[in-house]
């Protein structure tokens, strides 16, 4: 019976949806047996049932991680990460920052796995997302943990980083302000955006249209030191005419 669950589990995670009829066939019992088979996974939370059958549930964050940021403008943040993913070659050395936007660029990276990629990162989040993807070999940054969103920093974090060099890197930032530049939240993270400037070809900020002007309280660095700012929709047409003003390469995700 145990067998047939797991076996049962399996199929709903690989296909998203199965039926009663067919399972009961498949595995050359009652439907009776089935129908029981699923309902006490659904109490256990493995899979929802559904008449007939049975869905894969939908596992949300907020099951593993209590970092509010994350759930913030989440349908504008995934879209800029399927967009960014797409500045991504295969064998791309890249790395990705502690930003909530970054965190879902790595869980669209754990979930497309058409690219093998080596992956840097200091986001203990992105890391756990990361951890155990065949086709991306990944290295931690050590250091002191802190900041809102678990991540490593400090002296022992920027030492970490100068061994490494990488194709790309993809960041988050407080603010974009067209006057001053890339801003940070504090000190702390922006020393380690500043030494991801250093040791990426090109830099990617992903950034929600949110994010667009307002005050700040760390200068990462100069707008025409990042490669290119990828956003979403949702970007005033003023903001995107002092990007052009400023020839900042935005890229708008749809």
């Amino acid at each position: 019976m145990e067998e047939r669950r797991r076996s049962i589990l399996r199929e709903v995670e690989e296909k998203g949806r199965v039926r009663v009829a067919d399972l009961s066939r498949k595995y050359n019992c009652s439907e009776v047996t089935i129908r029981n088979d699923i309902k006490n996974m659904d109490i256990e939370g493995l899979l929802k049932r559904t008449h007939g059958g049975a869905i894969k549930i939908e596992r949300e964050f907020v099951r593993k991680y209590s970092a509010e940021s994350i759930y913030k403008n989440t349908d504008r943040k995934k879209k800029i990460a399927a967009c960014a993913y797409e500045f991504i070659n295969d064998r791309d050395t890249i790395l990705i920052d502690d930003a909530s936007s970054s965190f879902y660029l790595a869980v669209y990276i754990k979930e497309h796995p058409q690219k093998r990629l080596a992956v840097v990162t200091n986001s203990l989040l992105s890391g756990n997302e990361l951890a155990g993807a065949e086709h991306v070999e990944l290295y931690m940054v050590g250091g002191h943990v802190g900041g809102h969103l678990a991540a490593t920093m400090g002296d022992a974090a920027l030492q970490n980083m100068e061994q490494f060099r990488v194709d790309k890197a993809f960041i988050g930032v407080h603010s974009i302000n067209f006057d001053v530049g890339i801003t940070s939240i504090a000190t702390p993270q922006m020393q380690v955006k500043r030494a991801i400037l250093k040791m990426s070809e090109e830099v990617y900020v992903l950034a929600d249209s949110s994010k667009f002007g307002g005050g700040y309280l760390s200068v990462i660095c100069p707008m025409h030191e990042v490669y290119k700012i990828i956003t979403d929709g949702e970007v005033s047409e003023n903001n995107i005419k002092k990007a052009q003003e400023a020839a900042v390469p935005l890229v708008i995700a749809r």
